[in-house]
């Protein structure tokens, strides 16, 4: 807009004593220093330079305001001169005005384009319209300048769109504020229709500003304060159509331009502040070409934004250019209906029907199964066009659709008619209005419970140090828990940012923080939807609190601030066993000495929490994502959300809720919610098989031939194949004869009964003493149909044995 208002151009004039009048002839050639005026004097004519490219010379009109220097039409625009020590603008004998440079060069010529014989001597005159004409002694005019503008229309001019249908002319954007050169952006006439004004980005639709109709062709009336600017209008004449606007008398000066970014704006000279004001401009808001989508329209009564029409819906309510779409569709042969949109720009792509009413235009398209709209709109101010009713019909998506000012009905054809549709809204109201009731009964509910919420976390934490004083394995009340503040957690981890955030799971994600500006720490944020609640919470804060050996996780502390509930852990470096083993790229990274070691430490962790704590606790969740490694690459057992507790000499326990991942659960536990420390010997036993083949249980597809990894090694062991299940990675650094007793002792982990798998002391003996002689594994219960009484609990079972429901099937 720097070009609009006020560019600064180097005017190359003579400092004084420079003569200048309003026509050019064969003997008074115009050359730098001199300029044409036209009698009013409203414009200039003459060679300019633009202030940053002072070599370039170029021919043109501006307005001639003192102080100000804006351009409205140029030359030479595409050629500008760049030696400006002789350049002549001349009339020649065979009546052309041509642009000479200092060696005689054409630059630019006005050619005599009307075929128009008459005598010499043609004089080229400025007009006070701004128009530059070349007339021959009678008064005919063979080239005018008006028929090639630039980027700008002036008032009172006819600017021609085209010519016997075929498009004549465009105005096209400077390429910059300070080049003259032709840009991309252009605007005119619809190539393909006489009916409507586009601007363009190089060949491209970029604004669609008007469409012709009534009112468009007997004009629009801008005003600045109480005094009237402009009249528009578009018309025709013979077989050529124009657009022009007027000015009344009195008014300031007007044009309307095109600029470099593609705004078409008409300007104002405003007399007061001495610079030009802009009195509209296009495009603006969601009003850019399809901005808004198939069936959607911009709105741009007030704050410009896209609208679906009545009887449609967003498609993407976060991405407002992929349009709406009908809440109910069409069906051909089925009675439908037509909304009517008042005030539209109709859309593009339409298909024009010549010599109908508008009773006909209607029936044309509720005739055609593939109509989807129509308009109509009596064109009989056109002039001389011929037809003047203007029926449009729609077969497609409906494109480009405005809310504007102009009085034009758009009739969209829906699936059911408004009574249908107010008759089912009823039907669904109805139910609404009920639930809202009950929404607020709950609201009111809610706020009641909030009051008590605060309260209700000091009872949390004080349960907590409750139970971590009751289970203290020492049995002296010494340990010290620190609930850290919620504040500083934020801090920690720069308000949960994802940049700090080191995975996520079914029960919430995990970040990494720094603790006091210089503990490294792991954040583990429970999201308030899933399905670890205040009591799997506390209890993995109680357990993990008390636990302590150097293959299970420490737990550094704790948060409870209102809905959150935070835990937090030592970081270790190394993320989880499954981010390095099922990884193509990183697998190689955990050769046999590491893997063997990794299965020796989860077994030691696992023993602990079976037999070597007070307490005997089942984990319940074991799998390769619990697995943490420090920088040693030793494993850590983590995720206690789910354990349970055994006390005395319990053996096993029932549950309606069966929680932790398939493939990892023990047959009794997934189809009967029973389970013991044998459930965690299965899940021990899976896990191994993972880690000396690197494949997952869950991932059949990998294993040609085999429904699962289990199968699969059960086949590689019976055949003496055991090789063929070793992780290909780890084949040259392995120890066929520990794989193979891995293989072995995991087949007898898996077994369907979970009287013939082997307590974790034995699994850890057979694991470190490779002179222990290993049982025979019997056929897992993928080969075979379970034929055992399942292991009942006797009095010490926690309860009944009921029909269990899986609700929670997925790892976190």
């Amino acid at each position: 807009m720097a070009k609009l208002h006020g560019f600064f151009l180097l005017f190359l004039i003579l400092p004084s004593f420079c003569e200048s009048n309003h026509q050019l002839t064969q003997a008074t050639p115009l050359s730098p220093g001199n300029m044409l005026i036209s009698k009013g004097g409203v414009f200039a004519l003459g060679f300019f330079s633009p202030i940053n490219s002072n070599k370039s010379l170029y021919l043109g009109i501006w307005y001639n305001i003192p102080g100000e220097r804006t351009v409205v039409w140029v030359a030479n625009r595409d050629n500008p001169i760049s030696n400006t020590s002789s350049v002549n603008l001349t009339v020649t004998n065979s009546s052309e005005m041509v642009l000479f440079d200092s060696e005689g060069r054409t630059i630019w010529m006005a050619v005599n384009t009307t075929n128009t014989a008459g005598p010499h001597g043609a004089v080229a005159v400025l007009q006070d319209s701004g128009n530059f004409v070349l007339r021959l002694p009678n008064d005919t005019v063979i080239w005018q300048s008006i028929d090639h503008p630039t980027d700008t229309i002036l008032p009172n001019t006819r600017f021609l769109l085209s010519y016997k249908a075929q498009v004549f002319g465009r105005i096209v954007a400077w390429k910059g504020p300070d080049d003259p050169s032709s840009g991309d952006f252009s605007f005119g006439i619809d190539p393909s229709s006489n009916l409507q004004l586009f601007i363009w980005n190089g060949s491209l639709p970029y604004k669609r500003p008007t469409v012709v109709n009534e009112m468009s062709v007997t004009g629009g009336t801008y005003q600045s304060n109480t005094t009237s600017i402009m009249s528009q209008y578009l018309f025709y004449r013979g077989d050529k159509f124009y657009y022009t606007y007027t000015v009344s008398d009195g008014s300031p000066y007007t044009r309307i331009l095109l600029d470099s970014g593609g705004n078409l704006s008409l300007l104002s000279w405003n007399n007061t502040t001495l610079s030009w004001t802009v009195a509209s401009e296009t495009p603006k808001g969601c009003d850019l070409y399809a901005s808004c989508g198939p069936f959607g329209y911009c709105d741009v009564a007030a704050a410009p934004t896209c609208r679906c029409p009545d009887g449609f819906e967003l498609v993407d309510s976060l991405n407002l250019s992929r349009g709406c779409k009908r809440k109910e569709g069409l069906r051909c042969g089925k009675e439908n209906y037509f909304t009517t949109m008042p005030d539209m720009k109709v859309p593009d792509k339409f298909l024009h029907i010549r010599n109908r009413s508008f009773g006909q235009c209607a029936s044309e398209c509720a005739r055609n199964c593939s109509c989807v709209a129509y308009a109509y709109a009596n064109l009989s101010n056109i002039g001389t066009m011929g037809d003047t009713s203007r029926c449009l019909v729609w077969t497609g998506d409906l494109i480009d659709m405005e809310k504007a000012s102009s009085p034009e009905n758009l009739y969209i054809r829906l699936g059911e008619s408004p009574v249908q549709r107010k008759s089912n809204l009823l039907k669904i109201l109805l139910p609404i209005i009920a639930c809202v009731l009950l929404v607020a009964f709950g609201a009111l509910v809610c706020t009641c419970k909030r009051r008590g919420q605060r309260q209700k976390n000091k009872v949390q934490k004080r349960m907590m140090l409750d139970d971590l004083n009751s289970m203290d394995e020492a049995g002296h009340n010494n340990i010290e828990f620190p609930f850290i503040s919620f504040e500083n957690i934020v801090t920690a981890t720069n308000n949960f940012s994802d940049c700090n955030m080191l995975g996520r799971g079914g029960f919430g994600k995990v970040y990494k923080g720094m603790l006091e500006g210089t503990n490294e720490v792991a954040v583990k944020r429970l999201s308030k939807g899933s399905g670890q609640g205040t009591e799997e919470f506390r209890n993995e804060v109680v357990l993990i609190a008390k636990l302590q050996h150097k293959n299970l996780v420490k737990l550094l502390g704790c948060c409870i601030h209102e809905d959150e509930k935070l835990l937090v852990y030592e970081y270790l470096h190394n993320k989880s066993l499954d981010y390095f083993l099922f990884d193509v790229a990183r697998k190689s990274v955990l050769q046999w000495l590491t893997r063997f070691k990794i299965i020796q430490g989860v077994a030691r962790g696992i023993l602990y929490l079976h037999q070597d704590s007070r307490l005997t606790i089942i984990h319940r969740d074991l799998k390769a994502s619990n697995i943490l490694l420090d920088k040693t690459m030793s494993p850590k057992i983590s995720d206690f959300g789910m354990a349970r507790i055994f006390c005395g000499d319990q053996l096993q326990a029932n549950t309606n809720r069966v929680v932790g991942t398939y493939g990892y659960m023990s047959p009794e536990y997934a189809m009967e919610g029973v389970f013991s420390i044998k459930s965690d010997i299965y899940s021990f036993g899976v896990l191994m098989l993972e880690i000396v083949s690197g494949l997952k249980i869950s991932s059949p597809h990998l294993i040609m031939d085999f429904p699962n990894l289990i199968a699969y090694a059960w086949n590689s062991w019976k055949d003496g194949k055991m090789e063929d299940l070793v992780d290909s990675s780890v084949m040259e650094s392995c120890s066929l004869d520990e794989a193979s007793r891995c293989i072995h002792i995991g087949l007898m982990c898996v077994q369907d009964n979970p009287s013939c798998r082997p307590l974790m002391s034995e699994v850890v003996s057979m694991l470190e003493n490779s002179a222990t002689p290993l049982p025979t594994p019997k056929q897992p219960i993928y080969f075979a149909h379970r034929d055992y009484e399942p292991v009942r609990a006797g009095g010490n079972r926690e309860s009944s044995i009921n029909d269990t429901s899986l609700s929670v099937l997925e790892g976190r």
